[in-house]
């Protein structure tokens, strides 16, 4: 059964962590671990060990309501491969707990102070609107790309870069290109589409007949009377000649 699945769609990039901190509505602060990450969603959690909950690459966010244990807490949170750890202070810290920082920093993940005025759902919602504006990018770098392609294609004189070009794009069915007998279109395979795709030759002028109607035209004449001729020489039947030659 043939695959009718839509192609797939280039995917999401990450939203690094400098560009969440940059928005100041939020007024977030990094206070330990480095200072870039890729964050691919956004994951919250008060659960003590959140390992069997993680994928890898949230932003894991917290209030601290389980935190027992800080150095095993941020271990795990490292093997399960968050990529950051954002705390809220308030209601049940009223600041980051300091073993909480060194942890953090000890392991190399980044820490982010989450202001009593700012909501985890508000975080998430920031996230979000970076990926889609990221999403848009990536789909109009692709479309240009595609666009060029097929520009390349349907031109004649690009060259053999071109060339290249257009039959890579043709290929992979890029920007609409289509190959026909291997050649990319815009070069010698645009002539073989034009030449199969060409009808007859359109009427004379005033409906007289084309050069290619006139000459099958003649050819049916020459039939008719009985011969053809090739190389100025007439054949003619066995009966017609015996009857020439007794003249």
């Amino acid at each position: 059964m043939p695959d009718t699945s839509p192609p797939p769609s280039p995917p999401t990039p990450p939203v690094s962590l400098a560009a969440l901190l940059a928005r100041e509505e939020l007024g977030l602060r990094r206070i330990a671990g480095p200072e870039e990450a890729d964050l691919h969603w956004v994951h919250t959690s008060e659960m003590a060990d959140p390992y069997p909950y993680l994928l890898g690459g949230e932003l894991l966010l917290t209030a601290g309501v389980q935190l027992t244990d800080p150095d095993r807490y941020v271990s795990r949170v490292v093997e399960a491969g968050a990529a950051a750890l954002g705390f809220g202070v308030t209601p049940v810290y009223d600041t980051v707990p300091p073993a909480l920082v060194a942890a953090c920093e000890r392991h190399g993940l980044p820490l982010v102070e989450v202001e009593p005025a700012t909501t985890f759902s508000g975080i998430a919602r920031a996230v979000w609107r970076l990926m889609a504006k990221a999403r848009h990018r990536e789909l109009r770098r692709v479309a240009q790309a595609q666009q060029g392609l097929a520009t390349a294609a349907a031109r004649p004189d690009s060259g053999p870069g071109g060339a290249a070009a257009a039959d890579g794009a043709a290929r992979r069915g890029v920007g609409g290109a289509a190959v026909r007998g291997g050649g990319p279109v815009g070069h010698g395979g645009a002539r073989a589409v034009a030449g199969s795709a060409r009808g007859p030759d359109p009427p004379g002028p005033r409906g007289q007949p084309t050069a290619t109607g006139a000459r099958r035209e003649r050819q049916r004449g020459a039939h008719r009377r009985g011969g053809n001729r090739t190389h100025g020489q007439d054949h003619l039947r066995p009966q017609d000649r015996a009857r020439r030659r007794s003249r």
